[in-house]
């Protein structure tokens, strides 16, 4: 049986219920059809599995993608935030797919050695090859490019805007954007997002016919600050959207940021259609398994918050849709998934295992529908320290019920069947199923 490639497609903080969901899954999120622009994402939704409650592992860049890598929950891969580096000395699924023969590649920002602020002009550094990767393209993420690149790049990305003369138009629009909403003077085909799909299908185009392989593309946006180019811009500002739960904002300042976030989505969308050309033109389209997913989301003035780290939905809710040879075409799925699955579902599709990913469960049976039963019992997802959210917290849900544990405030229960929004705390009604979620969290408080 020939092999899969694998086509990971990763942004930085898309937010799980921004999606093109079927109008039931949006009525339990107790939404309405947003006017998004995502026709490649809407097919791989009609071509495969769509998971509706999947959450992050970490709602933070560098703790959510060490569990992903790992395949274990927070904390246990000791990367408790983005100060902190993943050890090369701990097994990834990425040196298992190399050690069995893939070709494994990767595009944009990895978020693996986040806190060194150096990236090498090309992307490459030795930590990656002992990580797993082949072949490497890892830039900063958008704030990292900036802090680290104002005087001289340290990544690939800025290294590109500064032989072309644009580096000081970048730092100049990001210099305190916040969220501001303008869009940015870069040309288009500088915008970070374009750059990196254009290295990830040169990437493609470089990998040999006949050995597998896998790719994984990560974004840079919808990640804050809300910049877009003038083409993205113009696209999206007469569009209204819905207002953020429990909003007190005007309308002037959370539609423009919304506008800005969709207009990043459907840039996103835009790319992977080029990279789907891309292996289409190889001949390799039906043997390629290809995830869309992303490490945390925002919360877009739901409660008056913007960004992640926070235990409500906006944060910790991930899109997960995968399809590919094999998989059942058009289902949507309740299960339980967590970020780290991810792991241990592209080896066992690729016919491997790793037994260190002891927390990743593979979503395999699930895809090739083998069974409806529950993937686990108890959702867990939780961060010790945040920029954004500077609190230890963790979460434990069964999909009709979800728990919040934070230090130094009382217990927040949610009844999400009838409060999708997590709008009323009714721990102390209901002591019993606060009882048995906290339960599910022993060893991992």
């Amino acid at each position: 049986m020939t092999r899969p490639n694998f086509l990971f497609l990763f942004p930085d903080t898309h937010r799980g219920d921004w999606m093109p969901y079927d109008a039931a899954t949006l009525a339990a999120l107790g939404m309405e059809e947003l006017p998004l622009r995502m026709p490649y994402i809407e097919s791989l939704m009609k071509e495969g599995v769509t998971f509706t409650k999947a959450v992050t592992s970490s709602p933070l860049c560098a703790p959510a993608r060490a569990c992903l890598a790992s395949g274990l929950r927070y904390n246990k891969p000791e990367v408790t935030g983005n100060h902190e580096n993943y050890d090369i000395s701990r097994k990834t699924f990425y040196s298992v797919l190399k050690e069995n023969g893939y070709r494994v590649g990767g595009v944009g920002k990895f978020d693996l050695h986040k806190a060194t602020h150096w990236w090498g002009l090309d992307g490459w550094i030795d930590d990656l090859g002992d990580l797993g990767f082949t072949d490497a393209i890892d830039n900063a993420g958008k704030i990292d490019a900036i802090i680290s690149g104002k005087d001289s790049p340290k990544d690939p990305y800025m290294s590109y805007l500064y032989r072309e003369g644009l580096a000081a138009i970048h730092l100049a629009d990001m210099a305190d954007r916040g969220r501001r909403t303008e869009a940015t003077a870069l040309p288009d085909e500088a915008y970070c997002d374009n750059w990196l799909t254009r290295g990830g299908v040169q990437m493609l185009d470089s990998f040999p016919q006949g050995q597998p392989w896998l790719l994984q593309v990560n974004f840079v946006c919808p990640h804050e600050p809300f910049d877009v180019t003038a083409r993205m811009k113009a696209e999206w500002e007469q569009v209204d959207f819905a207002e953020p739960n429990r909003c007190s904002l005007s309308r002037e300042e959370w539609n423009p940021i919304r506008q800005n976030y969709a207009a990043m989505l459907a840039n996103i969308d835009r790319n992977i259609g080029l990279l789907l050309d891309t292996i289409r033109h190889r001949g390799e389209l039906e043997n390629t398994v290809i995830i869309y997913s992303s490490d945390h989301g925002d919360m877009l003035g739901d409660f008056d918050k913007f960004g992640k780290c926070k235990p409500e939905r906006g944060s910790v809710h991930i899109p997960l849709v995968i399809s590919g040879p094999g998989i059942q075409m058009g289902k949507y799925s309740e299960a339980l998934a967590e970020l780290q699955d991810l792991a241990s579902t592209i080896l066992d599709l690729a016919g491997l295992a790793m037994p260190e990913a002891e927390d990743s469960l593979s979503l395999k049976r699930v895809l090739q529908g083998e069974t409806e039963a529950a993937l686990r019992k108890v959702q867990i997802a939780g961060l010790d320290e945040g920029p954004q959210h500077p609190s230890s917290w963790r979460i434990a849900s069964d999909g009709e019920w979800k728990l919040i544990v934070e230090i130094n405030r009382p217990d927040r229960l949610y009844h999400l069947t009838s409060d999708p929004w997590e709008n009323r705390n009714v721990a102390e009604d209901h002591p019993e199923v606060t009882m048995r979620l906290k339960a599910g969290l022993n060893g991992y408080l």
